[in-house]
C-alpha cells in the first residue's frame, strides 16, 4: 500500500525551477493507456538534455503519493545537473520530467474500460510500454517503484529486457524497488495485514455512508486509527455517499500476482546496461532474514561485462513508507546515483 505524505519540505535550489503541473485523465488515443500527472522541472523546451523518471506507488495508492518526494528530487537533481561539475562532465540536465503514474484498478485509471484483465505484474507493466508509445515519448531513463510498485518496475525492466514491446524499445538505465521483497511472498513471511485490510473491504457495502464512519468501523475491527485514515483517503463522493477510487477486485488480483511471481533470476542477470538499486527500510516488517542475505549476496557478487548490476541499500529509521518515514534519508541515497545517469 501506500500513503500520502502532506507536509512536504521542498529543498529549494539558487534558482527555482518553474514546477508544471499537467493532470492527464486518459490518452484520446486508440489505446487505452493510463492516467498519469506529469512534472517537470522546467518549461524550456530547448533544454540541452532530458531525463525522464516514472514512479509507480503501491497497492491501494496512487501516483499522487509521490507528489512531495518526486517534487523535491527533480530539486536536488536540477542543482546537481547545473553545477559546474555536471557542466564539466557534460550531464547538465536541465529538464526533468517525472511521471506519477496511476497503476490499472488505481486512481484515475481505476475509471478507465479499456485495461482489461488478467490484473496482474505482466499487464501492469505493459500499460507503461502502452503510455510510452502512445504519448510519442521517449522512453523512461529510470523507473522508480514501491511496494507493489516495485514489482511492476521489474516486470517492465524484464520485458523491455526480452523484446516484449518491439524493437523500437529501450531498456530504462535504472530501476529503483524500494521495500519491495523481490521474490515470491509466502504467507508465514508476512503479519497478514493486507490480507486482513483487502478481506475487509470486500465485506463492506458498495457505498460508503461517509469518511468517519469507515474510520471508525476500520477502527473497531482493530486496525490502526493511521492506516484507517489511509483507507479513509481513498474515498470519493458519489451522491449522498462515498465510493472507492480504486477497483477493490482487481487491485485483489494485482495483489495476487505480487504474492507470486519472483525476480530473482532478474536480479541475479541483469540486462547490460541496467542498473537494479534495492533499498530496504530498515525497521520494515517486510524482510526475512533469509531474504536479506539472498539479496546481500546477490549485490557482493561480481557481474561479467556482459551484465548490469544490482546494489542494496538499507534506509534508516524508516518502516514502510519509505518516502513518509525519512524522505531525507532517501533522497540521499537516491540522488548521487540518478544525477549521473548517462543519457543520449
Amino acid at each position: 500500500m501506500a500513503k500520502i505524505f502532506r507536509n512536504p519540505r521542498l529543498l529549494l535550489l539558487s534558482r527555482s525551477p518553474n514546477w508544471s503541473f499537467p493532470l492527464i485523465g486518459v490518452n484520446s488515443r486508440s489505446i487505452e493507456t493510463l492516467a498519469y500527472e506529469e512534472i517537470n522541472s522546467s518549461t524550456n523546451d530547448e533544454t540541452p538534455k532530458k531525463a525522464t523518471i516514472f514512479f509507480l506507488h503501491g497497492l491501494l495508492g496512487s501516483g499522487r503519493n509521490w507528489r512531495s518526494f518526486s517534487r523535491n528530487l527533480a530539486s536536488v537533481l536540477s542543482k546537481s545537473s547545473s553545477s559546474p561539475i555536471g557542466l564539466k562532465s557534460g550531464l547538465w540536465i536541465v529538464d526533468w520530467r517525472m511521471v506519477l503514474v496511476d497503476l490499472r484498478n488505481h486512481g484515475r485509471s481505476a475509471e478507465i474500460k479499456g485495461l482489461e484483465p488478467p490484473h496482474d505484474l505482466v499487464n501492469a507493466a505493459r500499460d507503461l510500454a502502452d503510455l510510452v508509445k502512445s504519448r510519442g515519448w521517449a522512453w523512461p531513463d529510470a523507473v522508480i517503484g514501491h511496494s507493489m510498485g516495485g514489482k511492476v518496475a521489474l516486470q517492465f525492466a524484464q520485458s523491455c529486457g526480452a523484446g516484449d514491446y518491439g524493437e523500437s524499445t529501450i531498456l530504462p538505465k535504472q530501476l529503483w524497488v524500494l521495500d519491495s521483497v523481490p521474490g515470491e511472498v509466502e504467507a508465514r513471511d508476512s503479519d497478514g495485514e493486507v490480507e486482513k485490510v483487502l478481506q475487509t473491504l470486500q465485506s463492506l457495502p458498495t457505498l460508503i455512508p461517509s469518511r468517519k464512519w469507515l474510520v471508525d468501523h476500520m477502527m473497531s475491527l482493530g486496525f490502526s486509527k493511521s492506516l484507517s485514515e489511509w483507507i479513509g483517503s481513498n474515498l470519493k463522493k458519489s451522491g449522498d455517499h462515498e465510493t472507492w477510487a480504486f477497483n477493490l477486485e482487481g487491485a485483489g488480483e494485482m495483489f495476487k500476482s505480487y504474492c507470486e511471481t519472483s525476480y530473482w533470476p532478474l536480479l541475479e542477470h541483469p540486462p547490460k546496461g541496467l542498473e537494479i538499486a534495492v533499498v530496504r527500510a530498515e525497521n520494515s516488517d517486510r524482510w526475512s532474514p533469509n531474504v536479506v542475505q539472498q539479496l546481500e549476496n546477490i549485490a557482493s557478487r561480481r557481474k561479467s561485462e556482459d551484465e548490469g548490476r544490482t546494489s542494496v541499500h538499507v534506509l534508516p529509521r524508516s518502516g514502510h513508507w519509505v518516502h513518509v518515514d525519512n524522505p531525507k534519508g532517501l533522497l540521499e541515497i537516491m540522488a548521487p546515483s540518478m544525477t549521473i545517469l548517462p543519457l543520449a
